[in-house]
């Protein structure tokens, strides 16, 4: 657990680039598409290249990544022989990166999966290299109890990185004066009931019947207070499950009854 501490200055360092460029991104001219596609279909950013070169930079040069998972990427990236660690890191480097020219909220999240000796190769030794890389999109596909530690970092009015290893739920604020993380939120837990629910409902005809009436359920007068719940969609993972974590409420990203494939978030 010790080891898995290591990563967090090298997380903070990143994220407050991140948090930079996403600030001056209308001024720097880094709004707008990289003209290129990622694994999941979508249109990259300009700034979705950009943070995930400054994620994956940073995870090499900690000499403790072995293996690094990102939305970006095509397949896992095994990390240099003579820089790598045992562990394995998933991560999206911008998540609601539909929201950067607008101005509006935008996160990073990231897990960290304990070492795997097997994911330990020469990257170099190309007649091995497809053999290792499979061995590893195994290795890397772990359920979310696996995880030694997970977070994210919100960018909207304020900065805050979040982050558990296990042990309850920490949130720290950046102090733009001095430029550090001060600890604003200790041991967070969910309240019971929440206000807010949050879906993009643009999807509603495509979802699962069930699911379309448990939806009109919350829009219904009910307890605690009388009252429907409130409909909250920032479009961003991170803004949605940081609100959840403060105030409670429903959040959910339902597959399409017609989808097969779902996310990295849920490696996450």
């Amino acid at each position: 657990m010790q080891s898995s501490q290591r990563f967090y200055p090298v997380s903070q360092w990143h994220v407050k680039q991140i948090a930079s460029l996403l600030q001056r991104s209308s001024i720097i001219d880094l709004t707008g598409v990289q003209g290129t596609i990622n694994i999941q279909g979508e249109d990259q950013k300009k700034l979705d290249v950009i943070s995930n070169e400054l994620f994956c930079n940073c995870l090499r040069s900690s000499g403790r990544t072995g293996i690094i998972v990102s939305e970006e990427e095509d397949a896992p990236v095994a990390v240099e022989e003579t820089n790598s660690g045992n562990y394995i890191v998933v991560f999206d480097p911008i998540d609601g990166s539909a929201n950067i020219d607008t101005a509006l909220t935008t996160g990073s999240i990231f897990g960290i999966y304990g070492p795997d000796e097997q994911c330990l190769f020469d990257i170099e030794d190309d007649s091995t290299l497809d053999e290792a890389k499979q061995r590893c999109i195994i290795n890397a596909c772990q359920p979310g109890r696996n995880l030694l530690a997970a977070g994210y970092c919100l960018y909207s009015s304020s900065v805050v990185f979040t982050v558990s290893i296990g042990k309850g739920v920490f949130a720290f604020t950046l102090d733009p004066t001095f430029g550090e993380f001060v600890l604003t939120h200790e041991d967070i837990k969910i309240p019971k009931t929440g206000k807010i629910y949050s879906f993009n409902e643009g999807n509603y005809e495509l979802w699962d019947g069930k699911l379309q009436s448990y939806l009109g359920y919350l829009r219904q007068p009910g307890p605690p207070n009388g009252k429907p719940y409130s409909g909250r969609y920032i479009g961003c993972f991170v803004g949605e499950v940081h609100r959840m974590l403060l105030y409670g409420g429903i959040y959910g990203n339902p597959k399409e009854q017609e989808q097969q494939k779902w996310q990295l978030k849920v490696t996450v």
